[in-house]
């Protein structure tokens, strides 16, 4: 479809969807890059996912709008032991439950739901434990399994968590997306009614926004939940418009089909910034875009041929090629904005003479063959995979590589990508809590280098692995940075990945958007944000 029936066409249904917003009611419409894998956030990995399933759930915590601080959430306030292993939640009283067609609420939100929300993803004998998926990849990269001890009810309104060991960043991993809360009421009603399905496709929660309608590839509709406990949102109306075309975001930014977009082409940036409807937020970005090398692979297990291709790689050329001027080298896996950040480490200089050396002492004087994959979407740390691809791609031909370039669907990738399908593969992180556990410990730690886990590299290394887990345990921010630095630099040396780049977070908007907080961590959270009429 061209652009301009493209945008025909929508028009046509925001016209629709306006007229039936009801007269008077105010509608924000987001166009989102994708379609959400589904509405639990417990299986989750992707920004497209948790910004579908944003609206409509809470945490036991939360994060501040726009910042890192942990501030409550559905627990109106907890306490620690002094030992580090006990926290003990206060749950918030009538807070009520979103209702559809298949379910009414009997009850408020309990110590029960906040208990079903672990059950679900720990143990394998709940009943919920396998529904959608079985892949808890957060709460398993994470090493969850073995921190927990116990979560217990301790009367209606009050949960204890018992951890096996200390563990400094608990309470940032409690407020991010996968520790969403469900109602158990709603799980029960429908494992009876022997759709246990419908909890995951027709979600109900706590959260500012209930659902109205999904239509897969083309819109989300939410509508202002009047009963939220934090108070009504001061939108009536949610729209996510699913584009996936950059170029075509734009052009709605631009007629007014949308208010907010994600992810603008480096190459559109000067047009945008000129539009005097449009105003554009931006920071930096706490992200990282890499290619994984899978160590686990031929010839990938050895580290020579890991850093000869890094070697091979002209990372400038990429940047101001295809980051414009969105982008900044990146070295290490966490970005410079994060504490514990070894700026003293030196990046692989680009060195195809050396390259070419190092492949002829692993035992390959005339190079190679491999695969190269490339994500099909724009993410927040990647602008266009597939140009870097290519880049990339010519600058191994040049020491005797070939590589093939290959992609599939988004969800897919990700899926095969996870399982290890891959030789070399390109993907990216945004963090979710502000700690570097987040990047260093679950992207590429031991406990998600199995199978279906986010560290696709499938890395495991001893000697970072200890490094990486003691600083979990220490709660002193200087020991815990000591141990990220020195992790830092075994990373370098281990090279499972060629580190690209860390990318400007950009939000183009328009002007009569108000208060929209840009978060560090790439989510779009529209509770707070208003428009002008």
């Amino acid at each position: 479809m061209n652009l301009s029936t493209y945008s025909k066409h929508f028009a046509i249904a925001a016209l629709a969807l306006a007229a039936t917003a009801g007269a008077g009611a105010k509608t924000l419409v987001y166009c989102s890059e994708g379609s959400p894998e589904n509405f639990y956030p417990g299986i989750n990995t992707t920004g497209t996912s948790f910004d579908g399933n944003e609206p409509i759930y809470n945490r036991v915590v939360e994060f501040e709008r726009g910042g890192t601080k942990v501030v409550p959430g559905l627990a109106e306030k907890w306490s620690i032991s002094p030992d580090g292993l006990v926290y003990t939640f206060n749950l918030r009283k009538g807070v009520k439950w979103h209702s559809n067609k298949n379910f009414k609420p009997s009850r408020d939100f309990n110590a029960d739901d906040m208990i079903f929300a672990f059950h679900r993803q720990w143990l394998d004998t709940d009943p919920y434990y396998k529904v959608t998926s079985s892949n808890h990849a957060y709460f398993n990269d994470m090493g969850m399994p073995k921190l927990l001890k116990s979560v217990d009810k301790v009367d209606e309104y009050t949960v204890k968590i018992t951890l096996n060991k200390p563990e400094a960043p608990f309470l940032a991993n409690m407020a991010m997306p996968y520790a969403a809360i469900q109602s158990q009421e709603y799980a029960i009603a429908m494992l009876k009614a022997g759709t246990p399905e419908k909890l995951d496709q027709e979600p109900i929660g706590t959260g500012p926004f209930t659902l109205v309608q999904y239509q897969k590839d083309a819109v989300i509709r939410y509508k202002a939940f009047p009963q939220y406990w934090g108070g009504k949102a001061k939108i009536d109306d949610l729209v996510y418009s699913i584009t996936p075309d950059a170029s075509v975001r734009w052009a709605k930014l631009q007629k007014g089909e949308c208010h907010v977009m994600p992810y603008p082409n480096p190459a559109d940036l000067d047009a945008i910034r000129k539009d005097p409807n449009i105003k554009v937020m931006d920071q930096a970005g706490l992200n990282v875009g890499y290619l994984a090398f899978n160590t686990q692979k031929k010839p990938f297990d050895d580290v020579r041929v890991r850093k000869a291709i890094s070697m091979a790689i002209n990372k400038k050329a990429i940047i101001d090629g295809v980051y414009l001027t969105t982008g900044v080298a990146a070295k290490n896996p966490i970005p410079p904005s994060m504490w514990s950040y070894n700026d003293a480490i030196k990046d692989d200089g680009y060195d195809p003479e050396g390259a070419k050396k190092l492949l002829a002492a692993a035992g390959f004087p005339n190079g190679l063959s491999t695969d190269l994959w490339a994500m099909p979407v724009q993410r927040p740390y990647n602008p266009n995979a597939k140009r870097i691809a290519e880049l990339m791609q010519a600058d191994l031909a040049k020491i005797g590589v070939k590589a093939e370039i290959k992609t599939f669907e988004w969800g897919e990738y990700r899926k095969r990508m996870q399982a290890g399908e891959h030789q070399m593969g390109m993907l990216g992180w945004t963090g979710d809590n502000g700690d570097p556990d987040n990047f260093l410990h679950t992207l590429l730690g031991c406990d998600s280098a199995k199978t279906n886990g986010s560290n696709v590299a499938k890395f495991c290394h001893q000697p970072y692995e200890e490094l990486v887990l003691k600083a979990k345990t220490v709660s002193k921010q200087a020991d815990r940075d000591a141990l990220y630095k020195k992790a830092q630099v075994i990373f370098k040396e281990q090279a499972p990945w060629f580190t690209i780049a860390h990318a400007v977070q950009l939000k183009p908007m328009s002007n009569k958007v108000i208060d929209f907080k840009l978060s560090p961590f790439g989510r779009h959270n529209f509770y707070g944000v208003d428009i002008k009429e």
